[in-house]
Parts: C-alpha cells; sequence; structure tokens
C-alpha cells in the first residue's frame, strides 16, 4: 500500500530524519516539478530510466552466455 498526500508549491515531505522532497513547480497542471535532498549514498533514479538500463543489461549479460555457450568468440584465421 502507497501513502498518497496532496502538497502545493513549496511545500515538503520528509522521509526519515534526512531525505526532503519538495514540491518546486506545477506545471502545465500537468507536470510536477520537485527537489529531492537525501546524503549522496542515497541512491535516486527516474523508474524509466532505471528500468531500461536494468533490461539493457539484462539483454547484455543473455548475449554474453549464448556467445559462450557457442565456444566463444574467434578472431582472426
Amino acid at each position: 500500500m502507497a501513502l498518497v498526500l496532496t502538497r502545493g508549491v513549496g511545500e515538503r515531505i520528509l522521509i526519515g530524519d534526512d531525505i526532503v522532497i519538495e514540491v518546486r513547480a506545477i506545471v502545465d497542471g500537468r507536470h510536477v516539478r520537485i527537489a529531492i535532498e537525501a546524503p549522496r549514498q542515497v541512491p535516486i533514479h527516474r523508474s524509466e530510466v532505471y528500468d531500461a538500463v536494468s533490461a539493457a543489461n539484462a539483454a547484455s549479460t543473455r548475449s554474453e552466455e549464448t556467445v559462450l555457450e557457442q565456444g566463444g568468440l574467434s578472431f582472426g584465421a
């Protein structure tokens, strides 16, 4: 279950003691611009970018496994 909050421009959400999410702007009534303050060691990713990178990495791994199963790469004659 997710916590759903309504916030206005300039309002903040606190997560623990060291993460702050602030609504910076609402653009065209559709998009929300947010700012996230967090310690450097906390990874922050946009989900669509994270998913695309994960899928590309998985495809690359499968491709490498296929090459190894077929006897590896050969270079030259």
